[in-house]
């Protein structure tokens, strides 16, 4: 791990996502906004904010090929985003929902979007275009408390969630009218939805931070009890592998390829997993020792580049946690790609966390 001078800033950030030509990133900075900035000069310069919720933003996606931009709330509500001219405009999801929204993300066809709820509930999100709006359909009863991260299979049909009752699931999404009946799941359950295709009880603590694998043939997930699960064969009969390590536990997690994850989380530090092809499935490790190069790093505070001290903090700031010798200095809870269409793997990557940092980081050799 590199070592990176790094300066304490007065915002923390929730989540972030990027533009699909990474240069406006759109940041979440612990209220009820978003903030977008936009690289001019070799500085970043805020441009817009988002406002139209009334409580904690939790969420946030912006669609690769559309350029939408979808949020979710503590207020129960989401938004989708739409570039008119210079302007966004809001239009409002109907979700239905009596908890907070805690987690959204498009689908690879980016014809709908999964909402994650503390109402034990997901809300598969469509756009109706005889009505222009955007409308959901729920799943219900297949949750014991809140589901806290969603995962879309590169098909558009499967959907993976975690939830703090502990359990990793799968459901099938498939809506008439929106989906074609050409998935290619390969399973019998593509026209009925909601359905569950498996349910994981790996995990003795909560559980978060669900990925597919680029071809999606492998899923891991992270519990809160410092383990990562990898699982195979996603169907009635999974092959899973728990990791554990000694560092603390994950929030989030990104595969690099279909060999390699990158997890990130309360210890403030990337952590990496890499498998060995054993033949008929994968043998994950932890690697305890790697290197990172920081390029760069952005903080959200006076929207400046390379900006203020940690000295001179205002009250609103959000306290770090002891330093761990990291880029980071507090809780690491997103973790986001970042490559071109062209790009077979991931070479770069952005991270955020709680001491209001975004760092972007670079893999040298794979």
């Amino acid at each position: 791990m590199a070592a990176v001078s790094i300066h304490q800033f007065a915002q923390c950030i929730t989540c972030h996502a990027w533009s699909p030509d990474q240069t406006m990133v759109a940041i979440c900075p612990n209220n009820s906004e978003v903030h977008i900035y936009k690289l001019m000069q070799e500085k970043w310069e805020k441009i817009h904010i988002l406002r139209k919720h009334d409580q904690i933003i939790s969420g946030i996606d912006w669609s690769a090929k559309s350029n939408k931009i979808v949020t979710v709330s503590h207020d129960r509500n989401s938004y989708v985003w739409n570039q008119e001219s210079s302007e966004w405009e809001p239009t409002l999801v109907i979700l239905r929902l009596n908890r907070a929204a805690l987690c959204v993300q498009w689908s690879p066809q980016e014809n709908k979007f999964a909402v994650g709820s503390g109402a034990k509930t997901v809300c598969i999100c469509y756009y109706e275009q005889e009505n222009n709006w955007w409308v959901s359909k729920l799943i219900r009863k297949k949750h014991n408390s809140s589901v806290t991260s969603v995962a879309w299979h590169p098909n558009n049909i499967l959907l993976a969630t975690t939830s703090t009752d502990g359990k990793c699931r799968v459901f099938t999404t498939f809506i008439r009218g929106v989906d074609s009946r050409d998935s290619g799941t390969g399973l019998p359950y593509d026209s009925k939805f909601g359905e569950q295709i498996m349910q994981l009880d790996l995990s003795s603590s909560w559980a978060f931070a669900v990925r597919w694998s680029p071809s999606g043939s492998t899923l891991a997930y992270a519990g809160h009890n410092s383990m990562i699960y990898f699982v195979d064969e996603v169907g009635p009969s999974p092959s899973a592998q728990s990791v554990s390590f000694r560092d603390l536990p994950l929030r989030d997690v990104l595969f690099v390829s279909e060999k390699m994850v990158i997890g990130v989380g309360f210890d403030c530090n990337p952590l990496l997993f890499m498998a060995d092809d054993m033949g008929t499935c994968f043998c994950w490790t932890w690697m305890t020792d790697f290197e990172l190069d920081v390029p760069f790093q952005f903080s959200e505070a006076f929207g400046k580049f390379y900006s203020q001290s940690k000295h001179g903090i205002g009250n609103e700031s959000v306290e770090p946690s002891k330093p761990r010798g990291g880029a980071h200095e507090n809780c690491i809870n997103c973790i986001l790609p970042l490559r071109k269409e062209s790009d077979t793997t991931v070479k770069r990557f952005s991270t955020s966390g709680l001491d209001g940092k975004i760092v972007i980081w670079e893999l040298h050799d794979q």
